[in-house]
Formats: structure tokens, C-alpha cells, sequence
């Protein structure tokens, strides 16, 4: 191993690298794979500067040390596949920076042939002369918490697929239980499944087990439950069953691992968060509905952040608690709000041509945030809040998906404001708002008049002249 060269503070500044400045000179480049990871350090830094290296724990270990003995500081990756995470993880053990790219971002060059070795020295080039943007990724426990609340998400899906089977056996067997009760996985559902799958295929029987709240009579209950009970129906219906009551005791198992991390958390950011004074009288405890987890979300994430996130109209527990672990609790990674927007590709993206707009494109992304603040503003179409008059003024003047779209940005904003200042919401009525919204219309008129070299004057102070 040779020894290792690092240009100094005073050099830096003068440093070139072809027509680029050089203000990354410990920099590196990784080139991620399933099967071998190539590795590029600075020029002079190593007599060889491009290695190769294994996928296993041990060479990821060999990368680590190699890149200290060579006095690399920062470490710039793609973000291929889940292949990056272990050796992300390492190399930030190892006290090293590491600048996770996206793909995208540097694959449309021209006139650059496509192989590994090459890859990781034109990743550590443009890394070098600080050409690359690191992706956001949230402190690790903010990571354990995220990972077991994407796996939930993946639980419920896995969950929801077997209610379905559930219903197609059903309806093969032509049992009209969706129509006799609401919610085929509810108590009265599953009671009159458990009969099925055990041998009682009596339609009045089946019918006497249903709840007192269920409106339909008994009568009503048996005539949609009488079927051609086929044995091979029964079998894929008992292992349906199986396999969704397999999954509600998986999701049971991660809520309480969620529970958990996030205890810790709030232990963990206790003496760095602002605690603020709870709202009123703590809610009473409501019936646990659909897949809502057992333990008290809203407390647990008002505890966490300072503020309770769930004011906010269109924003649930779930949806709450997603976004965080998606986040995290620290706003100062962006600047601004319109980073912090712009970063879930929910503001505009006017193309401007000569200094005019010329057309809105459409930013493709794939932030889960982004899609969370949207499932919240489909869910404010009929809201009296001052949220939903801004949904339904902003569905008939642009339509539905940028009406969503600029919802979603409206609580986006929300969002950050909350978490960055610790301040409450406040929530706005609707008059307050439509006068806002007036005042404002007012001001653009007025702005509009004067450039065309006209007065706007209003209605109640034009005089009025009666007719000789």
C-alpha cells in the first residue's frame, strides 16, 4: 500500500481537474453491484486507484479500510437497488462522509462508454469537483422506525389481498355475505366465515350469528348467505382465512416494534424538543377501526415533535406517523420551505424560454411523502375547513390532479412550518379565508389597472347620477 497524499487548504483553490476546480480532493467513487463493487480514489492517493472488491461483509470492510488508509473523507455511491445500504452503513461507521447519488442524475452523459471501472471514476471526478447533490436520508433511528412502518404498509397490502380471495370464494359459492353485512372482515364477517369453513352451511344459522348492530334482519341475512357450498370453495376459503389472520398477527407484531422504536425516540429527543401544553381534555378512546394500530398514535407523536400534527385538516395518525418516519423530526436539512417542496416535486415547474413561461411541465418523482400529503388532500374534496374551499376552488379552475396536487403543497407547507418552528395550527374559518381570498383578488386587479394606466375604483364609492 502506498503512501498517502492530501493536498492542502492552500492548494485546494487552485487544484484543477481538466476544466473543473477541485473542492473535493479526498474525494471517491463507488461503483455499486449485486456481485462486486468497483472503488476509484483521487489521483496520488494510491498507486492503484481503481480496485475491486467483493459484495460480501468482509470486502465491504476491506472498501472501509482501504478508503481511510488513502485519506478519502467523503465517499460518493449510486443508489442502486438495496445493494448500497450495507456498504453505506459501514463506511459511515467508519467515520467516512458518503454522498449517496441519484442515478439519474449522472447516466445521460454523451460520449462516455458504459463499465463499471469507468463509472466509479467518473463518479469520484464529478464528486471531486462538487458536481454531485447527496440524496436525503434521515438519521438511523429515524431509519429503523421508517423501515418497520414501510413493512407494515407491505403487511397491510399482503392482508388486504386475502380479504379479496376471501370475497372471490364467496362469490364462486355464490354466498352474498358483502351485501348481508358491510365489512366482510368485521366481527359478524368473520364469525359467519368461521361457521363456514367449519361444516354449518344452514342459511338461518349462519344468519343467527350475526351482531345486533348489522340494520339487514335475519331474514335478509339468510336469503344472501344460501350458496352451492362446493368442498374445493370451502378449502380455498379456510386458507384465505388462514393467511389473513396470519397477517393481522403480523402487523400486530410490528405496531408493538414501532411502539417500541418510538418510545426510544422520544427518550432520545425528550431534552431537544420543544414540549408545548396538550390541546383540551385528552380524547376518549375510540373503537380501534380497519388496520389502525391499538396504542394511542396521537399522544406518542405529540410527545415526539411538539406538536400535534393531526390538527392540521386531512392529516390522520397513520399518515402523520408515516411522514415523520419518512422525515424525520429535524427541518434544518432544508433550508427553506420551498426546499422542502421542492424536494417532493410538489411546486410548479414552469419552462421559461427568453424570460416568459412557455409551459408547465410535470416533475416525475416518486417521493412516498409526497404521495402521503396527497392521499390527505383527496380526503379534504368535501372538508368545510378552509382546506376544502381551497381543494374545491382550485378542482373547477385547474381540475382534479392539480387541484391535488396543490392541496398537497398547501399541507406540505403546513408541515415543515409546524415541525421547524414548533408552533401549533391555528386553524382558519371560512369567512376569514374567502375575505383573504378577496382581498387578494382585490390587490391583482388593482395591480392590473395600473399597468394598462387605469384607477380601480369600487362600487360603493361610484357616484350615481339619476336619470332627467
Amino acid at each position: 500500500m502506498g503512501t498517502c497524499t492530501t493536498k492542502s487548504h492552500a492548494s485546494r483553490g487552485r487544484a484543477k481537474d481538466g476544466l473543473f476546480e477541485v473542492i473535493n480532493p479526498n474525494a471517491a467513487g463507488v461503483d455499486v453491484g449485486a456481485s462486486e463493487m468497483w472503488v476509484c480514489v483521487a489521483e496520488g492517493q494510491a498507486p492503484e486507484r481503481v480496485r475491486q472488491f467483493g459484495s460480501d461483509t468482509v470486502e465491504l470492510e476491506a472498501i472501509a479500510n482501504w478508503l481511510t488508509q488513502c485519506g478519502v473523507t467523503t465517499v460518493a455511491m449510486e443508489s442502486t437497488g438495496v445493494y448500497w445500504i450495507p456498504l453505506f452503513q459501514i463506511l459511515e461507521n467508519h467515520g467516512l462522509e458518503v454522498c449517496l447519488v441519484n442515478a439519474r442524475h449522472v447516466k445521460n452523459v454523451p460520449g462516455r462508454r458504459k463499465t463499471d471501472r469507468l463509472d466509479c471514476r467518473w463518479l469520484q471526478k464529478l464528486h471531486a469537483c462538487g458536481l454531485l447533490s447527496a440524496s436525503f436520508r434521515p438519521s438511523a433511528e429515524i431509519c429503523r422506525l421508517r423501515t418497520c412502518l414501510r413493512h407494515r404498509n407491505s403487511l397491510v397490502r399482503e392482508q388486504a389481498k386475502h380479504i379479496q380471495r376471501m370475497q372471490k370464494a364467496l362469490r364462486e359459492m355464490n354466498v352474498l355475505l358483502d351485501q348481508a353485512v358491510s365489512d366482510v372482515s368485521g366481527v359478524t364477517g368473520l364469525r359467519i366465515i368461521d361457521a363456514i369453513v367449519s361444516g354449518t352451511h344452514d342459511p338461518m344459522k349462519l344468519a343467527s350469528l350475526a351482531d345486533p348492530r348489522v340494520q339487514k334482519s335475519r331474514e335478509q341475512i339468510a336469503r344472501c348467505l344460501q350458496g352451492d357450498y362446493r368442498p374445493e370453495h370451502i378449502f380455498v376459503l379456510r386458507q384465505a382465512l388462514a393467511a389473513y389472520r396470519f397477517f393481522c398477527g403480523q402487523i400486530q407484531a410490528c405496531d408493538r416494534e414501532v411502539q417500541q422504536y418510538s418510545e426510544e425516540l422520544v427518550k432520545r429527543c425528550g431534552q431537544q424538543t420543544l414540549v408545548v401544553a396538550p390541546v383540551g381534555q385528552p380524547d376518549p378512546p375510540k373503537r380501534k377501526r380497519g388496520n389502525a394500530p391499538a396504542y394511542d398514535v396521537r399522544t406518542q407523536l405529540h410527545r415526539l415533535v411538539g406538536v400535534d400534527l393531526t390538527e392540521v385538516p386531512g392529516i390522520g395518525e397513520l399518515i402523520a406517523q408515516s411522514a415523520v418516519a419518512e422525515t424525520g423530526i429535524d427541518m434544518t436539512r432544508w433550508p427553506t420551505v420551498k426546499h422542502f417542496v421542492s424536494w417532493m416535486a410538489l411546486c410548479p415547474n414552469p419552462k421559461v424560454s427568453g424570460g416568459k413561461v412557455i409551459g408547465q411541465g410535470r416533475r416525475q418523482t416518486s417521493s412516498r411523502v409526497a404521495q402521503l400529503f396527497r392521499q390527505a388532500a383527496m380526503t379534504l374534496k368535501d372538508s368545510p375547513t378552509w382546506l376544502g374551499v381551497f381543494y374545491r376552488r382550485m378542482k373547477v379552475r385547474l381540475g382534479g390532479c392539480a387541484a391535488v396536487k396543490a392541496t398537497a403543497h398547501k399541507l406540505a407547507r403546513l408541515y415543515y412550518r409546524m415541525l421547524s418552528t414548533r408552533t401549533p395550527y391555528r386553524q382558519i374559518n371560512t369567512a376569514e379565508y374567502e375575505q383573504r381570498f378577496r382581498q387578494r383578488m382585490i390587490r391583482n386587479l388593482q395591480r392590473r389597472a395600473r399597468q394598462l394606466g387605469m384607477n380601480l375604483i369600487p362600487c360603493e364609492t361610484v357616484p350615481t347620477t339619476s336619470n332627467p
